[in-house]
């Protein structure tokens, strides 16, 4: 197997969240080092600090992915007698490069807000807050029926034929494909000045249009011939739409109060803020990862009959008692759950790499109950 260099892993993840899922401004990508480098270790965490820094040296991390970016306000220096320049300097000192997939990952199917939903065994789920609708287009290449199948596999394998919870999708037709090469080409199938048959597939795939050129490349690089020939069609239908947050049903309805322990329980947090009296019965659940003050207003509309997520302020929590929405405020470190997630989806994805995905083991929760 392969040891890869981190610009492979970082495409790998991005396939999954890409940047462009991400909401406006946030400062998500490369954040220290480079990734023009061999990786054997990855080391996935909700936040980087100095004992991270430590744990990534002592594993032999070259890589650490994170969800919350270290810099998320512009430096004004990087003075190494604070914290933040300590930091960074230990980091680059040892070669350990940062990436921090942050809101495009919330958004991502299978990111953090999915992930949330699962833990608290939410079924039929559905975006809370829309911020993306993809506009598609509908890839097809000719393709000899010796290669059909290893076509199909690189469109798969660069992220074409996803379709909601389906992935690999395409379809074929056969024919018969002609053409006369040239005194100065260098053919797969025929000879130069010669007309040419032979039997050809047509594979036709669905792509995101932000994603076609990446698929284009992975096609052509799987693709006997000189000059493949295909075609690209913008369709009118979108993708499902995208966004922070998810909403969803509980298999059977608790009181507010027993919900809140069972959010204690499934996210592994000590206690939870909770505004409602406790007696509501609760079957229709929103939730939103780290900060969700700014919609209380959706999960209103919605529907949910409560709804959870971290760092509620004081008059936030008044406005959604006013609206009689419950909520339940387990904190911002819940987004922990993403640190096994991103371990299990890349270590999935990498099966033929020398490569591992190791979840950070050190607690960055900053609060404590007296």
């Amino acid at each position: 197997m392969k040891i890869p260099n981190g610009q492979q892993i970082i495409e790998e993840f991005e396939k999954w969240s890409p940047k462009y899922l991400a909401m406006e401004g946030d400062p998500i990508g490369l954040h220290v080092g480079t990734l023009n480098k061999k990786v054997e270790r990855v080391l996935v965490t909700l936040d980087v600090d100095e004992a991270v820094a430590d744990e990534a040296i002592e594993k032999g991390a070259g890589l650490i992915i994170a969800h919350h970016p270290p810099i998320f306000r512009p430096l004004k220096n990087l003075q190494t007698d604070f914290p933040q320049g300590q930091l960074m300097e230990k980091l680059i000192k040892n070669d350990i490069a940062v990436y921090a997939a942050h809101t495009n990952l919330d958004v991502a199917w299978g990111g953090v807000n999915d992930l949330l939903a699962d833990a608290l065994g939410l079924n039929d789920t559905e975006v809370l807050v829309k911020t993306y609708e993809a506009e598609l287009v509908k890839v097809a290449v000719f393709v000899p029926e010796s290669h059909e199948g290893q076509v199909r596999k690189a469109f798969g394998d660069a992220g074409a034929g996803a379709i909601g919870d389906y992935d690999f999708c395409s379809y074929t037709l056969s024919g018969t494909g002609r053409f006369r090469p040239n005194a100065s080409a260098d053919p797969y199938i025929g000879e130069g000045g010669k007309m040419e048959e032979t039997a050809e597939s047509k594979i036709e795939v669905v792509v995101r249009k932000a994603e076609k050129d990446r698929v284009i490349r992975a096609m052509i690089a799987a693709h006997p011939y000189e000059e493949p020939a295909y075609d690209v069609f913008t369709l009118e239908n979108k993708e499902l739409p995208m966004g922070l947050g998810r909403i969803g049903r509980l298999k059977d309805e608790m009181t507010l109060d027993e919900f809140a322990e069972h959010v204690k329980k499934s996210l592994g947090v000590p206690f939870a803020r909770v505004v409602g009296t406790g007696k509501e019965t609760i079957k229709k659940v929103a939730v939103l990862g780290g900060d969700g003050n700014k919609y209380i207003q959706q999960a209103k509309r919605a529907g949910a009959d409560v709804y959870v997520t971290g760092d509620l302020y004081f008059h936030v929590a008044q406005d959604a008692q006013a609206i009689g929405l419950p909520v339940i405020d387990p904190g911002h470190h819940v987004e922990k759950v993403m640190i096994q997630g991103v371990v299990n989806h890349m270590t999935e994805k990498s099966s033929n790499w020398q490569c591992e995905f190791l979840p950070s083991e050190v607690n960055t929760e900053p609060f404590r109950i007296k």
